[in-house]
């Protein structure tokens, strides 16, 4: 039987490094808060190294590119993190993702967040949320009533964001703007302070303020336009014919007149605006129904057939005028007509005339009368005195109280001489 036999060896095994170890970091330094607008600062310093061997070690960080920030390599494997650009953080307040990734095969990528908290600077003014305002009001309001409102914003935080609205009086109003409207500091709400009068006052403006609470403060202004409404508060007014005149206007129509012939035109007005001027006539009362018709939308009095000896010398119309408001209002004007055979005719003295006429007289007018009566008697007997004395005076000779004979006509019959009267 054989004797077994053995022998030994030695075997050498080299363990090949995997790319199998993920990437450290260690921060060095982080600032845990950095104003906006403040470039070239320093952010963090950090390390990172990777557990592995050869090209499986070796590593490389990076940025996004659109960030604000440069990443610097320093020493080995150290990376500083600076502020490249003044920082915005409206834009931006959050934060950095750092990519490191290795050489080795396949490469390894780690991602590493950084929080890079920006703290606010009050470098945003208030913005309003329109250049203008256009607000509209009825007139006759309630004082205090709420007509609008106008809102600004900020952008900023904290205290810079915080805004408060105040009113711009324009420098030459003619109405104090204080004693229009007023606004409310905190949310910009506008209210008026007094009723509003269309005719008086149809559209003010002035400007709003809105101001942050930050340092400095930063502010901004925005135009407000205020339009005031017209409500049917004023009645038809009429011009023509004059309704406070002592005596009335009469108009004169001839008898002749065909249909359609003109007689006067009622002429008013309305203070108010739009729709609620717009004037309508009628006739409401005549003394002959019939006879005369008013056109609607201009005023004119018109006669509406031929005339007849059976109508009434005297004619009186009542015409109405009325607007287009709502409720709507009116006003009445009386006309009095005079029928008259033509223009040549005498005038026709109206009622009223005839009775002045039929009172009795004033005593004062009586008694001028009478002196006027007087002083020309007067007169004229002073002037056939005048004129007597005159007379007898002519001739020159005569006795006293007796008129003297001309020359030539008589010769004196004392003269024996002569016995014949010659004439």
């Amino acid at each position: 039987m054989g004797v077994g036999l053995s022998g030994k060896c030695t075997v050498a095994i080299e363990v090949v490094d995997g790319n199998d170890d993920a990437r450290k970091r260690t921060m060095s330094r982080l600032i845990s808060s950095i104003p906006e607008n403040s470039p070239k600062t320093v952010v963090a310093v950090f390390s990172v190294y990777d557990p592995d061997s050869g090209d499986n070690g070796k590593m490389t960080s990076s940025i996004q590119n659109d960030f604000p920030f440069l990443l610097k390599p320093t020493l080995k494997n150290f990376y500083t993190l600076v502020t490249e650009r003044p920082l915005d953080r409206e834009e931006r307040a959050g934060y950095i993702t750092i990519t490191v990734t290795d050489t080795g095969t396949p490469r390894l990528k780690t991602e590493h967040n950084i929080t890079v908290l920006v703290s606010d600077v009050n470098d945003n003014g208030p913005a309003f949320t329109q250049t203008s305002y256009t607000l509209w009001v009825r007139e006759n309001n309630s004082p205090t009533l709420h007509i609008g409102s106008v809102s600004a914003t900020d952008t900023d935080a904290g205290a810079n964001a915080q805004v408060t609205y105040s009113l711009l009086p324009p420098p030459d109003s003619p109405v104090p703007l204080a004693s229009l409207v007023s606004i409310n500091p905190d949310n910009g709400h506008l209210f008026a302070l007094t009723s509003l009068d269309y005719e008086a006052l149809r559209a003010f403006e002035f400007r709003v303020g809105a101001t942050d609470r930050g340092s400095p403060a930063l502010s901004s202004q925005a135009l407000v336009r205020v339009l005031v409404a017209d409500a049917n508060d004023n009645a038809p007014f009429v011009l023509y014919p004059l309704q406070n005149a002592s005596a009335p206007c009469t108009e004169l129509v001839p008898r002749a007149a065909e249909p359609g012939y003109l007689v006067t035109k009622v002429v008013a007005v309305d203070g108010d605006a739009g729709q609620n001027a717009w004037l309508s006539y009628q006739l409401l009362k005549a003394t002959e129904p019939g006879l005369f018709g008013v056109w609607a939308h201009n005023g004119e009095v018109r006669t509406a057939r031929l005339l007849s000896e059976r109508d009434a010398p005297k004619q009186r119309l009542v015409v109405l005028v009325k607007d287009n408001g709502e409720p709507p209002l009116s006003a009445s004007v009386t006309l009095h007509v005079l029928l008259v055979d033509g223009f040549s005719q005498p005038y026709l003295p109206p009622p009223e005339a005839e009775a002045a006429a039929a009172a009795p007289a004033d005593p004062l007018t009586v008694y001028l009368v009478v002196a006027l009566a007087s002083v020309s008697s007067l007169f004229l007997f002073s002037v056939l005195v005048f004129v007597a004395v005159r007379l007898c005076r002519r001739g020159g000779a005569g006795s006293a109280g007796r008129c003297p004979v001309p020359e030539g006509h008589f010769v004196d019959v004392s003269d024996p001489q002569v016995t014949t009267k010659q004439r």
